[in-house]
């Protein structure tokens, strides 16, 4: 049973996607796998996952056919994500009809970047506007330990050829665990003014596959951004419409920082995004327990006015919140990169 009772009825109008806490949804984060290449340890043990068949994953037309309709429901953004997006076979063939069935929404996507060497211009070229790669530690053999993968050379040059293609603003996403890379912060920080792309770092989530989740190695966002005020001073920068809260170098330099501070300080409240997992569910929240199949009625003849109604219904019953920090909540079965970042 859901510890989060939700309304019985939505009402079925042509506004925009709305919840009964008044926050619109106009974000979408659309999973074109479940598979990654990979194997982070705060996501999935050594040995990977057992990935979904080929036949339950979403098609290229369904994948823009529900672009396409939530376009028409007011959606403006859209990330691609997996698992790892770029493992999908032709991926740039996709994002082209993706932009073709989108063509004025922000279409971004957030990757490892180990294939990004030679995927970038490709990307770009079929309308991908920019992308976010996770990175969680500069030193090689810390990135080894924390993604099972000796491929840090490869993510940094894939990263190059994001810049060299177009794909800018980068953004890159660090997972901050205590204990393992809480040190490399202002490294971090240094990095980015180097190099000109913002850094954000994510608190650490339940969302790992093996429920091993331990709060006490989460690092407050408040001391990561102490730690690098105190060396390289910071300066509040404006909204973003993102999650993260962004900061720019006081002393004019480039790049800059920003933290997603899910667990100590959460922004359910303006919280305006859902995600369609690979296989086509519909989920209102990150750490929701119910979804909505919009691949079944899809395969079985739904029209559009049929999904628009699915979609509606589980928008309007979004929780007020993720509840990490009250003691009823309840860690989704799913793993990140089963849910789709």
């Amino acid at each position: 049973m859901s510890v989060h009772p939700a309304p019985s009825a939505a009402p079925f109008t042509n506004e925009p996607l709305l919840d009964t806490f008044g926050r619109v949804a106009d974000d979408l984060r659309l999973s074109v796998t479940d598979r990654c290449n990979f194997r982070c340890t705060y996501c999935m043990p050594a040995e990977g996952l057992k990935w979904l068949p080929k036949d339950e994953i979403l098609s290229f037309e369904e994948l823009a056919r529900l672009l396409r309709l939530f376009v028409r429901l007011g959606v403006r953004s859209v990330k691609v994500t997996g698992g790892e997006p770029t493992v999908r076979a032709d991926l740039p063939s996709l994002v082209a009809m993706l932009r073709e069935a989108a063509p004025g929404v922000d279409m971004s996507m957030t990757t490892n970047g180990v294939l990004l060497d030679r995927l970038a211009r490709p990307l770009a070229d079929s309308g991908l506007d920019r992308v976010t790669v996770s990175l969680d530690s500069l030193l090689r053999h810390r990135f080894e330990e924390m993604t099972r993968r000796d491929a840090l050379d490869r993510v940094l040059a894939g990263i190059r050829a994001a810049e060299d293609a177009g794909l800018v603003p980068i953004k890159i996403n660090c997972v901050v665990i205590g204990g393992t890379n809480e040190d490399e912060v202002v490294e971090f920080a240094r990095w980015s003014r180097e190099h000109g792309h913002a850094v954000r770092f994510i608190e650490y989530m339940p969302l790992d596959a093996e429920h091993a989740w331990e709060r006490a190695k989460v690092v407050p966002s408040a001391r990561i951004l102490e730690a690098i005020d105190a060396v390289y001073p910071l300066v509040a920068d404006g909204p973003d419409h993102e999650p993260a809260t962004s900061y720019r170098f006081a002393d004019g330099s480039a790049g800059g920082v920003g933290v997603i501070a899910s667990v100590t300080e959460p922004f359910c409240d303006s919280c305006n995004r859902l995600r369609i997992t690979a296989e086509g569910q519909l989920r209102a929240c990150l750490f929701a327990l119910d979804e909505s199949d919009l691949r079944t009625p899809m395969r079985s003849g739904a029209v559009d006015e049929d999904l628009e109604e699915l979609i509606r219904s589980n928008v309007w019953a979004k929780w007020s919140g993720h509840r990490i920090n009250h003691p009823d909540f309840v860690q989704p079965e799913r793993s990140m990169s089963a849910i789709g970042g």
